[in-house]
């Protein structure tokens, strides 16, 4: 089955190239709540920040709002797909590796991908799923969700490392996986790399999500996936 994709990768104002790194102490968040139906919101679009004016004191002003134009509109869609009322969060998560073999809800566990995203700024966060090593190759998260869809479009939270998804599939009824994507990852910072494609010709409520932890240096780390789709 083949399936035209497009990706769509929500950009911070400010991007940067380096790895991620974990600390001594690494930052934690709350515990994320189970999966539920998310309430009605309007559909994400793209946003652009204004251009700054030239000019001495009043560039220095402009840019300034610009940027606090951009990050307003960048937390406004971040609202809008965790309450995009055709998208749900997995409920269940399996790991190829996970650090310090960490179960259960432990930091970095493979459940740490499971429910709505709970990291608030990039770098390392034992709320997120993380793998046993960096740099290590191949690595992959199979999500399950509450509910079958024919879907549409896939958004992986990438909360460290960013840019190193190489694949995205969804499986159907009978277990048979497809490649809804494959590619190069563009994701900077704490974003999205959002997979859209056409609406599957079967239900789906499970999801695998493969990294190539090498392609970006330092540490690889998940927050969260969302499957969207409908019933019909």
């Amino acid at each position: 089955m083949k399936i035209r994709t497009t990706v769509i990768c929500f950009v911070l104002p400010l991007a940067f190239l380096s790895g991620c790194k974990k600390s001594s102490t690494p930052e934690t968040s709350e515990a994320k709540p189970a999966a539920s139906s998310p309430a009605p919101a309007a559909p994400a679009q793209a946003a652009s920040a204004p251009a700054a004016a030239p000019g001495g004191a009043d560039a220095g002003a402009s840019t300034e709002a610009a940027a606090k134009m951009a990050a307003a509109d960048w937390a406004m869609k971040q609202d809008e797909i965790k309450n995009d009322p055709n998208g749900e969060w997995a409920f269940q998560v399996t790991a190829s590796s996970v650090y310090n073999d960490a179960q259960g809800t432990a930091a970095y566990s493979a459940n740490q991908a499971a429910g709505a995203p709970n990291v608030d700024a990039y770098g390392d966060n034992g709320a997120a799923w993380a793998p046993k090593t960096p740099d290590g190759g191949i690595e992959w998260l199979d999500l399950k969700y509450p509910k079958p869809v024919y879907a549409t479009e896939v958004r992986v939270r990438e909360s460290c490392g960013s840019g190193a998804v190489i694949k995205v599939e969804v499986f159907d009824e009978k277990g048979g996986a497809h490649s809804v994507w494959q590619g190069n990852d563009p994701t900077k910072e704490l974003n999205y790399l959002m997979v859209k494609f056409p609406k599957t010709a079967f239900k789906t409520d499970r999801v695998k999500v493969t990294l190539a932890t090498n392609v970006v240096p330092g540490w690889n780390e998940i927050d969260a996936v969302q499957l969207v789709g409908t019933d019909q």
